[in-house]
């Protein structure tokens, strides 16, 4: 077994030259596991072992891939450099974690979705393919934004259009209910974009961006599991999975980040989970919804990403910056300042995550307006908190 220090962290190499190597002898495990009779019996006893199986998988794919990326970029000088404004991180540390997070969620998502059919997973994948090569060469060589955004509008247009990932209705948010195929679309693909780069937005401390990623497919595996629909709730977890390996490596201090690549594709695959859950609890003549308030509780479940992207564009735009240009402007940025770790700043935001999500949950019946002004409301005023903390502290 060969072994490679660098810097004051260890990586066993078990005989993986480079990461085609790996993936390679990845596939042709997960070959041998789909022929395996056990795990067909297994998926076919109860869904939730289905579930279990599934994110143990990715999160296995993952753990062992990391150590074979981490080496590579080591090996060819593939670093997140230290020497950026916004970068607090002390040595140089790879961003191509994203490349493990793609890999096991999409093979693992391949593998399941033949077993129950499930075609809509095609234009999904094909989208994570996309975006990741999208992310993959930012992270390497960096992406003008105009080539970011052709891409983005490209990978939306495809989950929307080829795998009808579209909302339908409002819900009588803003006073808009159901809407023509085309406005749907537009707002769809609108609402992909925002949600992509809002996961990327909030990827700027050790652990921030996996950690609330966790939760919010978590929350949603859970959710899809008690409405009984199987292939959501599979997609879930897998991405919990693999977001789960990849944070053991992430966590402070990180000896990888996931870089563009893999929060990009956290942020696509929670705006496509958004958007069915939206749908699925849509009211018909004919049925009634699993959860009232359904748009409310997906802005609860990815309130982070949310509020955190709108405040800080807002900000820009007034002081007359561009929306898009960095800053250390950020919540966690703020929190930082205030001398928190970055581990109980993860913790802190997910746990405000999780009391909102239940919270809105409880309260569902109170309508879609009310519960998302609540929540905004909610943000709005620990944020003008914050601003007071810090100023005051600025004067003393």
């Amino acid at each position: 077994m060969r072994q490679y220090h660098d810097k004051g962290y260890l990586i066993d190499l078990c005989h993986i030259k480079d990461i085609s190597t790996l993936i390679y002898g990845y596939i042709t495990y997960i070959c041998i596991l789909s022929h395996h009779a056990l795990l067909n019996d297994i998926l076919n006893t109860d869904p939730h072992y289905f579930y279990i199986v599934i994110f143990i998988l990715a999160f296995s794919a993952v753990i062992i891939s990391i150590p074979s990326v981490i080496y590579t970029s080591l090996k060819y000088g593939l670093f997140d450099k230290n020497d950026l404004y916004r970068k607090n991180h002390k040595r140089n540390v790879s961003r191509l974690g994203g490349l493990a997070i793609v890999g096991s969620f999409t093979v693992s998502i391949l593998l399941f979705s033949a077993i129950i059919n499930f075609k809509e997973a095609n234009a999904l994948i094909a989208s994570c393919i996309i975006l990741s090569a999208l992310g993959l060469k930012d992270d390497v060589y960096g992406t003008n934004t105009k080539t970011k955004f052709t891409l983005q509008i490209v990978v939306a247009f495809i989950l929307v259009i080829f795998g009808a990932f579209r909302l339908t209705s409002l819900y009588g948010v803003l006073g808009i209910g159901d809407m023509a195929p085309l406005w749907g679309s537009l707002f769809s693909i609108a609402l992909i974009i925002f949600l992509n780069n809002a996961f990327n937005l909030i990827d700027g401390i050790d652990g921030l961006a996996g950690g609330i990623g966790i939760l919010t497919s978590l929350i949603f595996g859970i959710l899809f599991s008690w409405m009984g629909q199987v292939p959501y709730a599979l997609i879930s977890f897998a991405l919990a999975g693999a977001i789960a390996g990849f944070l053991k490596y992430n966590w402070f201090p990180a000896k990888i980040f996931m870089g563009d690549t893999g929060a990009l594709i956290i942020g696509l695959i929670s705006a496509a989970l958004a958007i069915k859950f939206i749908e699925l609890n849509k009211f018909t003549p004919g049925s009634k919804p699993a959860f009232y308030s359904a748009p409310a509780i997906a802005v609860s479940i990815l309130i982070v990403p949310i509020f955190d992207s709108l405040r800080v564009f807002t900000i820009r735009i007034l002081k007359g910056h561009s929306p898009f240009k960095g800053d250390r402007n950020h919540i966690h940025h703020r929190l930082e300042r205030l001398g928190l770790k970055a581990s109980l700043i993860v913790v802190s935001t997910a746990g405000f995550n999780l009391a909102v999500i239940a919270a809105t949950i409880l309260l569902q019946h109170f309508g879609n307006f009310m519960l998302i002004f609540l929540i905004i409301g909610l943000c709005v005023m620990l944020n003008t908190s914050l601003t007071l903390i810090l100023l005051k502290r600025r004067r003393h």
